[in-house]
């Protein structure tokens, strides 16, 4: 059989044209993740949260998503300290195993850089102080495990995180960005 690009079996998948098989390189091991995970996609002004909860087998049900729209005039402690109790009120609400969230992605500007880092070491300590695992992504990682093809567009990203959570519609992009950590993790992660 001649091999496929992951980008093919993820079309052939999401058509319903085939299953992807173990030998699949982007397919879970056999010990499939089991529980939820929150996915962030930090930004200081419009940080992205989804919730996903994964029952081992084909099924993913998006709990609860959302953005935090914070408003210019607040102080960037003050967004730092809400998307802060923001993580930190997903956790204490919910089981959560594990927390996934991309990496800063490469900016030519320094203090665009300084305010990423700033919003994703907010939800990062939140998520290390109760003890719950977090796994960094890189955009084109995220995008190759749940899209097929690192490149993809967010709106490709979109489209991709509603057919796979069975959604009738798009989530908005930094939601959607949320959504497609947290099923990178899973795709990727190996449960021991």
């Amino acid at each position: 059989m001649a091999k496929q690009s992951a980008r093919k079996m993820w079309a052939d998948k999401l058509s319903g044209k085939t299953s992807m098989s173990s030998s699949s390189p982007i397919a879970v091991g056999k010990n499939q993740f089991k529980g939820l995970v929150l996915g962030i996609d930090p930004s200081l002004r419009g940080t992205g949260i989804a919730l996903l909860e994964f029952d081992g087998k084909k099924q993913t049900i998006l709990i609860k998503s959302e953005t935090l729209d914070l408003e210019s005039k607040l102080s960037q402690p003050e967004c730092i300290a809400r998307i802060f109790l923001a993580v930190e009120s997903y956790i204490d609400r919910y089981d959560i195993r594990h927390v996934a969230i991309e990496q800063t992605i490469y900016v030519q500007n320094f203090q665009t850089a300084m305010l990423l880092g700033a919003a994703r070491g907010s939800a990062i300590a939140a998520a290390a102080i109760k003890g719950i695992p977090v796994f960094e992504y890189a955009p084109l990682r995220i995008k190759q495990a749940v899209v097929g093809f690192g490149r993809a567009s967010k709106e490709q990203l979109a489209r991709t995180v509603s057919n796979m959570t069975g959604l009738k519609k798009p989530l908005p992009l930094d939601e959607a960005d949320a959504a497609g950590t947290a099923l990178c993790h899973v795709l990727s992660h190996k449960e021991t």
